[in-house]
C-alpha cells in the first residue's frame, strides 16, 4: 500500500479555541489559511456554524439543522492566512467561549471538476491531506456522478443541500458502506438506503448519487470528502464494552479531533478534541446534531499516543455491544519512512 507522508498533521487540521467579543475579531493561531471552518459556542445554545472557501465567507450552514444556507454578513467575514475574521453575529462571536475546528483543502475556491456526468461548480482539493470540498447541482436522477478530486477512494463524505430547507445532512462512512445512510443532524442510527449513493461505492475519482434530495437535489449541494491518510486521519469503527476500561481504538496517531456516532441506537453524535479541556481525561463534549452547550456529563475519553479509549459506560460512546463509527485526525509527526512519531 502506498502512503502519502504527512509531515505535520497540524498543518492540515487544527482545533482552535477563542473567546468572542460581540464586535469584530481576528482569530489567529490556526497555523494555516483554513478552507473549512466549523465553530460552536460552548456556553450558549447557538447553532453550529460551518463555513468553507468554496461557498465563500459569510455563507453559513448549521450541522444541527436542516436550514438552507444563509448569508450572514457579520458572521465569518474572511479566511485569513493564520485563521479567520469574524463580525458581530451572535452565533459565531458573542461574548462567550468558542471551539473552532479548521481544515485545509486546496487553499482556494478551486475550479470545476469535470470527471463525472455532473460538473462541479467548484472543487477545492488537497490530495496530500485527503480532503476536498465540492459544490455541485444534482439532477434528481439516480446514477449521476461527480468528481471529488482526491485521487483515492473517500472514506467518509458529508453532504448538505444548500438552497432548500428540509433535506438532512447525509453521511457516507466506509465502515457502513454505500448501502447505509447516516444523518449528521439527527440521533438516528441510520439504515439501509439507496437514496444517497445509489448502493454504489465511491471510487478514486467519482461519487455516484442516488435520487435522494439530500445528495442529489436539483439545487446546489456541498460535499465534504475525506480519504484516509496514514499518521493523520482514520475513519473506522469499534464495538463498545460498557466498561471504565473501554475499548481501545487504534488510529496510529495521537488524536486531535474525533467525532463518534453510535450506529446501533438512537444517540447523539459527539465531538471531542485535544483542546477541551486540554488534558486527559477528555470529557468536554459538543454534539453536532444539537445546539446544546458544552457538557462534561457523559462519555469520557483518553487521548493516547496511538489512539483513544473510553473511560465510562455511556451509550453515546461506549455501550456494551454497540457499534460506533468515528472520524479522527491526528497531531503526530510522520517521517519519510511513513512511521508516525507520536512525540509531537
Amino acid at each position: 500500500m502506498a502512503y502519502t507522508t504527512i509531515n505535520k498533521s497540524s498543518s492540515f487540521m487544527n482545533p482552535r479555541l477563542y473567546t468572542g467579543n460581540a464586535g469584530t475579531k481576528n482569530v489567529t493561531g490556526v497555523g494555516f489559511k483554513p478552507d473549512w471552518v466549523w465553530t460552536k459556542n460552548r456556553q450558549d445554545t447557538y447553532n453550529h456554524s460551518l463555513f468553507d472557501v468554496v461557498r465563500g465567507a459569510t455563507k453559513r450552514i448549521a450541522s444541527n439543522a436542516t436550514l438552507a444556507e444563509a448569508t450572514v454578513s457579520a458572521s465569518l467575514t474572511a479566511f485569513g492566512s493564520d485563521g479567520f475574521s469574524l463580525g458581530n453575529d451572535t452565533t459565531a462571536n458573542a461574548s462567550n467561549l468558542y471551539a473552532s475546528w479548521n481544515w485545509l483543502a486546496g487553499g482556494s475556491q478551486g475550479s470545476s471538476n469535470t470527471d463525472g456526468s455532473i460538473n462541479t461548480t467548484y472543487t477545492s482539493v488537497n490530495t496530500t491531506a485527503g480532503f476536498s470540498i465540492s459544490q455541485y447541482t444534482g439532477t434528481g436522477s439516480a446514477g449521476a456522478t461527480f468528481g471529488h478530486g482526491l485521487g483515492s477512494k473517500p472514506a467518509m463524505i458529508i453532504f448538505k443541500c444548500l438552497s432548500v430547507a428540509g433535506p438532512s445532512w447525509v453521511v457516507y462512512h466506509q465502515s457502513k458502506g454505500a448501502t447505509y445512510t447516516l444523518y449528521l443532524d439527527q440521533t438516528s442510527a441510520g439504515g439501509a438506503s439507496a437514496e444517497m449513493l445509489n448502493n454504489t461505492e465511491p471510487t478514486s475519482s467519482l461519487i455516484t448519487l442516488g435520487n435522494g434530495t439530500s445528495s442529489n437535489s436539483s439545487a446546489p449541494t456541498i460535499a465534504y470528502c475525506f480519504s484516509e491518510k496514514v499518521g493523520y486521519s482514520k475513519f473506522g469503527s469499534y464495538i463498545g464494552n460498557g466498561n471504565v476500561d473501554g475499548t481501545f481504538i487504534y488510529t496510529g496517531f495521537k488524536p486531535a479531533f474525533v467525532m463518534v456516532k453510535n450506529t446501533s441506537a438512537t444517540e447523539n453524535w459527539i465531538i471531542f478534541d485535544n483542546t477541551r479541556p486540554g488534558r486527559n481525561l477528555t470529557d468536554a463534549l459538543l454534539k453536532p446534531n444539537l445546539n446544546n452547550v458544552e457538557s462534561t456529563n457523559g462519555v469520557k475519553f483518553d487521548l493516547l499516543s496511538n489512539g483513544f479509549k473510553a473511560r465510562v459506560n455511556d451509550a453515546e460512546g461506549n455501550s456494551s455491544g454497540a457499534s460506533y463509527i468515528y472520524m479522527a485526525f491526528g497531531q503526530s509527526l510522520v517521517g519519510t519512512n511513513n512511521i508516525p512519531n507520536n512525540a509531537f
